[in-house]
């Protein structure tokens, strides 16, 4: 029953209107709604969103929860949920569809990838909230604050664009300010422990996922901190 409820989910992603789907890594082709081929690289804003409003990220998306609230919290931008499961896209591109929000969008594809659909400048902000921290030292190359993936954020994000990291996880926090301590062109703006022990330095904090409440729940402190491509 599980696996048949997956599969029902994989094959209404192909009839909604705001799911793009990558389906093999080595041929970078988006399929859209109908199982269109369809091309967005460069041109998401006028061509899905039918606007020239700017562009953020949320990479590792799972169900798409801050996806949708960051899209209800600002009309006037547009979002793109990415994440590689499909049946948890189909989630919040179901509750986007049903709710109207227009300015949500899901791209299905590992984050390697996304330099295929997006073009250089093309992203003005990118939301990482909590990715799996890979742990082992031996998967550090996995994370995604890793120095592997800021080199995939240069090449679509915007000079001067914002990548935000929200975790529970001390050590992937840690590895971060690491990491970006040993970056040029990455400055890092803001860093905090535990956000909820003080007044919150931005609105889109006040956003929480069903798994942030599980850990808020468990007496675990929340993590952030931003950082800016210099370019």
């Amino acid at each position: 029953m599980r696996k048949r409820n997956k599969l029902q989910k994989f094959a209404e992603n192909l009839t909604f209107p705001n799911v793009y789907e990558n389906f093999t890594p080595k041929e970078p082709q988006l399929i859209g709604q109908n199982e269109e081929e369809v091309e967005l690289r460069g041109e998401w804003a006028a061509r899905h969103f039918g606007n020239d409003h700017p562009i953020t990220l949320e990479l590792a998306c799972g169900r798409g929860e801050y996806t949708l609230g960051l899209a209800r919290m600002y009309p006037k931008r547009n979002f793109v949920g990415v994440d590689v499961k499909g049946a948890r896209i189909w989630k919040g591109a179901r509750i986007a569809l049903r709710e109207q929000i227009g300015n949500a969008a899901f791209l299905r594809t590992r984050i390697e990838q996304i330099a295929h659909f997006f073009e250089a400048g093309e992203v003005n902000e990118i939301w990482i909230t909590f990715p799996d921290p890979f742990l082992r030292k031996s998967k550090a190359n996995r994370r995604l604050t890793s120095a592997r993936f800021l080199d995939r954020y240069r090449k679509v994000i915007k000079k001067g664009g914002l990548i935000h990291l929200k975790t529970d996880e001390s050590n992937l926090y840690e590895f971060t300010l690491e990491v970006l301590s040993g970056e040029q062109d990455f400055e890092l703006e803001y860093s905090d422990e535990d956000i909820y022990s003080q007044s919150l330095p931005l609105p889109e904090l006040e956003l929480k996922t069903y798994y942030e409440r599980i850990h808020l729940e468990a007496g675990k402190t929340i993590k952030y901190l931003r950082f800016r491509w210099k370019g």
